[in-house]
């Protein structure tokens, strides 16, 4: 009798696990059906998340300088990430008033600064726009066509939409690659200013050392607000612009969250790959993410080194090294994760088993029975160009006065096209964008990284073997062993070249064809010599994308079949929701992760030395344990950082943390290092998200920067 006592609890209590276990997915606002988020633990009508027919939580979710952030007052206050204004805060310091260092508060909004080159988007509705796509394939035989048909219906579907919705943008998204597209309609806002961002040593507590990793302890977060022309319309930046008023806007929870509690976040997610088969996983393990996670650590160390010596140096250097940290320290999860999960291997596995019920079947050989031997074929194509198309990218993208050049030149060529045939940089709805973008990058021109950078780019090319070398870079750069003789032409280029100047820049970017060329700068003329090799690679990567635009939909298909069920599109920064539970993970052998860190745990990392140089006023307050309201009983300290078993990928960074009832806990910035894995693969063994508590970000407002008028802007009462 105790026995089958014992077996039933154990049951129920396996039963009560299954049902309160986090789920894989970013699922689509047209998936949410799918999901019933009332069993899960959700308190609220999942009708109040996203309804086109009535204001929703959604109304108040943003995109925000490719993060997303949430309105948090009716006066388009906004929460985000530190991580997310980080270039905004650059641009604004300057070596004697470094925000970067030192924060930034306004003390009133017309003490709020400019963002420059950031806006906001909010998602408006969206319309399945599949069919439309698709039927323009049916006479389609030629694969290589196929790619550039699909983009031109996109872009007409999006000239049609903004036309019809006037001031507002659209976007067609591809959700399940040549099976499935969503057409977007969003409000686009162009003014963004800052309003409080806590120092660097607050908001970037633990610096690369800490990214992608728990136990964390960072204040990642920052307030920034939404202002429009005084008619409501979008409107560039304006001293005669007036606070934007969102149609919804999220309450905050001051009294936080504990272990345990069911959570969910929406946000856009950026991009993942779970759909991919082990052909694509192996091009990424072995050639690119190697490749990458190189050629950014060299360019960190050496912009480390340049700035050691030099504060201004260091500072017009910080927004990128950052980035690039980022995405290097990411790509190694990434790998470690491909090792540790062999997931090349179990893909190929599966890949068997579906082969195998393919032959099974007369009907489905015939019509799958090729597919994945075609999609292998496309990728060693690649893996035949790589080194090429690698090569040519980073020195177009890389190289500062390579990267202008190469706009002004497309940007003639683009310029003698019709709108709709031109690549999408350089389209009337977007060239004012891709223009800020290359004034923002000549803004933190510097002319020794830069040569640096190009040496380097030439030096690695030489190293390659002939069959993999671009073929111009010997009549752009001469011969390997000639080093005198590269040393004198770069150091001419950067002498007679003009592209270092703002206005001339200005200038040429109106200028056509014949009249760039006529300039005979040398980087256009090297930018012009290329073009040819970088056309024909750009021709055989719009063949290799047609076909796989084919192939890749056949998979999905017959994956289908297989499995027996639909799967959710793999994340491209569309409007996403994810859900899980504030909980710790095991990440190796006898070792498990408490989901909430705390105050005391910042002055066990404190140190005189950045990043772990807490300020003394956190200190000061900690040893008063002047915590506020904002103390959690369940820790019995102030909550800092908060662990949750959702599914995100980079772009969640600023999603609220939303508790059963819709309201705000926490801010969403990070995950483990063991979940950067999540972009190729996720489990709820150790996909882990991170997020600062709400309960941190108010009192570090409140008691750290003395900004209560922010609290009461968001209607925060003290408890």
């Amino acid at each position: 009798m105790l026995k089958k006592r014992v077996y039933l609890i154990l049951l129920l209590c396996c039963l009560l696990f299954v049902t309160l276990a986090a789920e894989e997915g970013m699922f689509p606002l047209n998936q949410l059906h799918l999901l019933d988020l009332t069993a899960k633990g959700l308190e609220i009508d999942p009708q109040t998340i996203f309804n086109e027919q009535a204001i929703s939580l959604s109304d108040a979710i943003v995109n925000i300088g490719g993060c997303t952030g949430s309105f948090v007052s009716a006066d388009g206050l906004i929460l985000t990430n530190h991580h997310c204004v980080f270039r905004a805060i650059r641009e604004a310091s300057t070596v004697e008033n470094d925000y970067l260092r030192d924060g930034f508060l306004a003390a009133n909004r017309s003490d709020e600064k400019e963002a420059k080159g950031y806006t906001v988007r909010i998602t408006e509705s969206y319309q399945d726009v599949s069919r439309e796509i698709l039927s323009a394939l049916n006479d389609v035989s030629e694969l290589a066509e196929r790619h550039k048909i699909i983009e031109r219906k996109r872009k007409e579907i999006v000239a049609r939409a903004e036309e019809e919705n006037p001031g507002k943008r659209a976007e067609v998204a591809e959700m399940f690659t040549g099976e499935s597209y969503l057409l977007f309609i969003y409000t686009h806002i162009k003014d963004v200013r800052m309003v409080y961002v806590p120092p660097r040593s607050i908001g970037e507590f633990g610096g690369e050392f800490d990214n992608w990793e728990w136990p964390r302890h960072t204040g990642d977060f920052a307030f920034m607000r939404a202002y429009v022309a005084p008619d409501g319309s979008p409107a560039d930046y304006s001293e005669e612009n007036i606070p934007f008023r969102p149609k919804k806007f999220l309450k905050i929870e001051p009294r936080g969250v504990n272990e345990g509690d069911f959570v969910f976040i929406l946000g856009y997610p950026a991009r993942t790959y779970r759909h991919q088969t082990s052909h694509y996983m192996a091009f990424e393990q072995k050639l690119r993410m190697p490749l990458v996670v190189d050629w950014y650590q060299w360019q960190i160390n050496l912009m480390e080194s340049m700035g050691q010596e030099d504060p201004g140096i260091a500072l017009k250097f910080s927004s990128r090294i950052k980035g690039l940290a980022n995405t290097e320290k990411n790509f190694r999860g990434k790998l470690q994760g491909l090792q540790r999960l062999n997931l090349v291997e179990n893909k190929r596995m599966e890949e068997a088993r579906i082969q195998e019920f393919v032959k099974k079947d007369k009907k489905l050989r015939r019509t799958y029975g090729d597919v994945l031997e075609n999609i292998a074929r496309l990728f060693d194509e690649q893996r035949n160009v790589f080194y090429k198309e690698s090569c040519l990218g980073y020195l177009l993208s890389s190289v500062n006065l390579f990267n202008l050049a190469n706009t002004i030149y497309k940007a003639a060529i683009e310029r003698e096209k019709d709108d709709l045939e031109r690549e999408s940089a350089f389209m009337e709805r977007n060239f004012a964008m891709t223009r800020n973008r290359l004034f923002m990058g000549l803004a933190n021109y510097d002319q020794k990284l830069d040569q640096y950078i190009l040496h380097e780019i030439i030096n690695r090319v030489n190293q390659l073997s002939e069959e993999k070398r671009p073929e111009s870079f010997q009549r752009l750069f001469g011969p390997a062993e000639d080093k005198d003789g590269l040393e004198l032409i770069i150091t001419r280029a950067y002498t007679s070249s003009n592209l270092h100047d703002p206005k001339f820049v200005e200038r040429a970017l109106e200028m056509s064809l014949a009249e760039i060329e006529a300039l005979n700068d040398p980087f256009i003329r090297w930018v012009a010599e290329l073009q040819p090799e970088i056309e024909q690679l750009d021709e055989l990567k719009d063949q290799r994308n047609g076909a796989l635009n084919k192939y890749s939909a056949q998979w999905a298909e017959v994956k289908k079949l297989f499995f027996k069920k639909h799967f959710i599109p793999d994340a491209n920064r569309t409007f996403r929701l994810t859900y899980g539970y504030i909980e710790g993970y095991s990440p190796a052998d006898a070792i498990y992760k408490k989901p909430i860190t705390t105050l005391r745990g910042v002055l066990e990392k404190t140190s005189p030395d950045p990043p772990f140089d807490t300020p003394q006023k956190i200190m000061d307050l900690y040893h008063q344990k002047d915590f506020g309201p904002f103390r959690c009983e369940q820790v019995d300290d102030l909550p800092v950082g908060i662990l949750y078993s959702t599914d995100t990928s980079g772009g969640n960074s600023g999603s609220p943390v939303l508790n059963a009832n819709g309201d705000i806990v926490g801010l969403n910035f990070d995950r483990t290092f063991e979940a950067t894995i999540n972009d190729f693969a996720w489990s709820h063994q150790y996909s882990r998200s991170i997020g600062v508590d709400i309960r941190y970000v108010l009192w570090v407002t409140q008691k750290f920067a003395g900004a209560d008028y922010l609290l009461q802007e968001m209607d925060i009462a003290e408890k």
